[in-house]
């Protein structure tokens, strides 16, 4: 709308300068000094419409010539969060039932699920490990097919006894290492030690090389808990095992690292772990904005267009013959 304004002063200016020198205007209409009270509505008309239409004319073009646009839709492009691998453990001692109401890994995977299910545009991916770790899900965004495959583990899936908690903490970091994110983080969970594998600080020590911060929980009640065992002879029944969770090692995982450990003996204990974690690790996630707009100048060109060949038609019309 700017750029009509002096459009149309100009062309007032250049029909007042092509007057001819008896004062006749050089344009196809009437002089102003025609005008008179008895005028007729035709000879008005005659006088001041095509001045009127062209005029008309050039603000309409001046409008499409700013390329006016509207704006149909605004998105939001994908963000970049974080990175995070969970290495949770999955040995048979996770059966123990001292996580009402339900046992160990049930327990594990509830809030796993709850914590995935919080976070907003961060990779987030999954190992396991018993006597030997199990990539059982890479890092994805889609957290529903993570969620999916949380609830698919069972204690003794990797089919190997024992706990290789270096082994696990390695599997994770290996997978962090291919990611670009800036922020890489390490979800440690276990009920025991180390017993097989590559030992758990040596493991602490490259994660800390790589710059892996890790997060360890150990999740067991204190003193004797009790777990289904399948007997052969008598079918499925409970046995005593006795708390073995080493937590100097997990404590000296969290402060190689610089990150932090917890113990947690119940659900409730181990949702506030998880929560701590989502609150000390919550990602500004930057999205790009998507715009699209729709241009309008064809409108207000065509209207334009339109108007000059009205102010044609005028030209060779009676209007602007003056009787």
């Amino acid at each position: 709308m700017l750029l009509s304004l002096p459009l149309a002063l100009a062309a007032v200016w250049w029909v007042a300068a092509r007057q001819e020198p008896g004062g006749r205007p050089a344009l196809p209409f009437p002089a102003l000094a025609a005008w008179s009270a008895a005028a007729s509505l035709r000879s008005r008309l005659a006088q001041w419409l095509p001045l009127a239409v062209r005029l008309a004319a050039l603000a309409l073009l001046g409008v499409g010539l700013a390329r006016p646009q509207k704006v149909t839709s605004q998105l939001s492009g994908p963000g970049q969060g974080i990175d995070i691998m969970m290495a949770l453990d999955t040995s048979l001692s996770m059966n123990a039932v001292d996580f009402q109401p339900s046992n160990r890994l049930e327990a594990a995977k509830d809030t796993a699920i709850r914590f995935v299910q919080g976070r907003i545009e961060d990779r987030i991916g999954l190992v396991v490990f018993g006597g030997a770790p199990m990539l059982a899900c890479p890092l994805t965004l889609d957290y529903d097919a993570l969620t999916q495959r949380i609830q698919g583990l069972g204690a003794g899936m990797t089919g190997v006894d024992g706990t290789a908690l270096g082994e696990g903490i390695i599997s994770g970091i290996n997978h962090l290492k291919a990611g670009s994110a800036t922020t890489r983080i390490l979800i440690l969970l276990t009920d025991g030690r180390g017993n097989v594998g590559l030992d758990a600080i040596t493991a602490a020590k490259t994660a800390a090389a790589l710059g892996v911060k890790i997060y360890a929980i150990g999740t067991a009640k204190r003193g004797e808990s009790v777990m289904p065992v399948d007997d052969p002879n008598y079918g499925r029944v409970m046995v005593r095992v006795d708390e073995d969770l080493d937590e100097d090692t997990l404590l000296e995982i969290a402060r190689l690292t610089n990150g932090k450990y917890w113990r947690a003996t119940n659900l409730s204990e181990l949702r506030a772990v998880y929560a701590e974690i989502d609150r000390l690790e919550k990602s500004a996630v930057k999205r790009p904005e998507i715009v699209s707009r729709a241009d309008l100048y064809h409108a207000p060109a065509l209207a334009a267009a339109l108007l000059l060949l009205f102010e044609i038609g005028l030209a060779q019309g009676l209007l602007l013959r003056w009787p």
